[in-house]
């Protein structure tokens, strides 16, 4: 299990997996990018292996094609993915050096983490990345994945690399602070700071899942990964972008999911291995 208890264990983590959302690092928030690398960057100085995965192909890739939202065809969204892709990296790129840190382009597919060689591959890839003191920018591969096959979001491809790389925690970033018991616009609505790890959230009431034009996600997939990710024994923090310094520096803040405690065998590569065989399978 992770020795990462509370968001106070962040800052002393061996591993982390931080997911960042389209909305979150585009249009009007693409000053956000700087703040969330120098997070990273004093995370990674600090000696913890940091992995990020980013959405924002998509969203990136849109104006520059004078585009307007996103696109209802697959085939234009492979497009705006292929160009924004390129774009988006230059972005991470050019903000990282100035910490001088180096960064590695990982693009996966559903089908890559389904399978079982091309999945022990990218877990390979990525440690030895880490171990290189590279910090892997991780994002689906939209340009080849197809409706039928892929993970929907980046929320789950997050909590699946959090399981294959066998992460100390996962943060998830969004535009939402924490979660809510019912949808945090509504009047009346709380925050939730804390869910145990056999909760099973019957009590809240939350919004279906959004596509706001740039991305897809809200609280029923951040919900379902954190459980992707607490079931393997990891810890999971949601909360948003603009707080991102605060959360990696171990304040309070947010909403923290209680990892399940697990046996000692799960915690190997082939339980990691074998925890993301049950899940993809699951869908």
């Amino acid at each position: 299990m992770s020795t990462v208890i509370s968001q106070a264990g962040i800052p002393g983590a061996g591993r982390i997996v931080v997911k960042v959302g389209s909305s979150s690092i585009t249009g009007e928030n693409e000053h956000q990018l700087g703040h969330l690398v120098s997070a990273l960057a004093q995370l990674h100085e600090g000696g913890v292996e940091v992995v990020l995965v980013s959405s924002g192909a998509i969203a990136t890739g849109l104006p520059l094609l004078n585009l307007n939202g996103r696109p209802a065809d697959l085939a234009t969204s492979q497009a705006a993915a292929a160009v924004g892709q390129a774009r988006l990296m230059y972005r991470y790129e050019s903000v990282f050096d100035a910490f001088s840190v180096t960064t590695a382009q990982v693009l996966l597919t559903a089908s890559d983490i389904d399978d079982r060689r091309h999945r022990r591959q990218a877990q390979q890839t990525i440690d030895r990345l880490l171990d290189l003191r590279v910090l892997p920018i991780i994002n689906e591969n939209d340009t080849v994945a197809t409706h039928e096959i892929r993970f929907g979001d980046n929320d789950r491809l997050a909590a699946l690399t959090a399981v294959l790389v066998r992460a100390d925690a996962l943060v998830l970033l969004s535009d939402v602070d924490a979660l809510y018991d019912r949808p945090p616009q509504r009047e009346g609505s709380k925050p939730l700071h804390f869910v145990a790890h056999d909760d099973d959230l019957e009590h809240i009431e939350v919004s279906p899942v959004t596509v706001n034009g740039v991305g897809t996600g809200g609280a029923v997939t951040k919900i379902a990964s954190a459980r992707v990710a607490t079931e393997a024994g990891i810890p999971v923090l949601l909360t948003s972008t603009e707080h991102v310094s605060n959360a990696l520096s171990g304040q309070s803040i947010g909403t923290w999911f209680e990892a399940r405690p697990v046996l000692g065998h799960e915690l190997t590569d082939t339980g990691a291995l074998q925890t993301i065989e049950s899940v993809t399978h699951e869908h």
